[in-house]
């Protein structure tokens, strides 16, 4: 579904991360790990086409990455929630949804009921929590037609049911033919699915690869 060659992005000339060789396949995780400033963001940012990289190729469904194929295979789940304040829950997947597309067979009304906003549908943005924020932006990720999934720190700003909740999102999501990109400072645990590991070292040190399922 997606690979990379030879990956790599600096910034003011220093290395950021890279080179990288890796592929993600239909109904697997990668789960990508690193201390802080290790590039992990930085890596996701590259993949969805929000910086360009110094070095190497990355390829959607066997063809050169361009504005089409992340606009149709790619969903990007950032720190940032990406959602409008001053419109209510609702509203922001329904906008969403505008921009993006949607699943089949499945509404904005049902996403909020998934990641628990359930009775929210009228509650503008602003006046939700740190982690109400971050379970409606699951929701909008959720009711995206895109098969790959970049998820950026998803536990973050999560209880324990929150993480939960994610790692269900993420199985059903393989389970459906889909692949999921997961960045982690290694603080949770790699959701429950087929999970191969990339661990990012510091810059100027070649990048661990581990394969294997979990």
């Amino acid at each position: 579904m997606l690979a990379a060659q030879g990956l790599g992005f600096s910034r003011n000339d220093e290395p950021v991360f890279g080179p990288l060789d890796f592929h993600i396949d239909a109904g697997e995780a990668l789960l990508v790990q690193g201390d802080n400033g290790a590039g992990k963001t930085t890596l996701l940012r590259v993949l969805a086409g929000l910086l360009r990289a110094d070095s190497g190729q990355v390829q959607i469904d066997g063809r050169v990455a361009g504005h089409k194929e992340r606009s149709q295979y790619v969903a990007y789940l950032s720190h940032l929630p990406a959602l409008k304040p001053d419109l209510d829950t609702l509203e922001n997947l329904h906008f969403l949804c505008g921009l993006h597309g949607r699943r089949a067979r499945q509404m904005p009304g049902n996403a909020l009921a998934i990641v628990g906003l359930a009775g929210y549908e009228d509650t503008l943005v602003r006046q939700l929590s740190a982690g109400q924020k971050r379970r409606l932006a699951l929701a909008r990720i959720w009711l995206s037609p895109a098969p790959l999934w970049l998820l950026d720190e998803p536990y973050a700003n999560l209880d324990l049911d929150g993480i939960n909740l994610v790692n269900r999102m993420i199985s059903a999501h393989l389970r459906s033919g889909g692949a999921a990109l997961v960045t982690t400072h290694g603080a949770y645990a790699a959701p429950p699915v087929r999970t191969r590991l990339i661990d990012l070292t510091p810059a100027g040190h070649p990048p661990v690869a581990i394969g294997g399922a979990a």
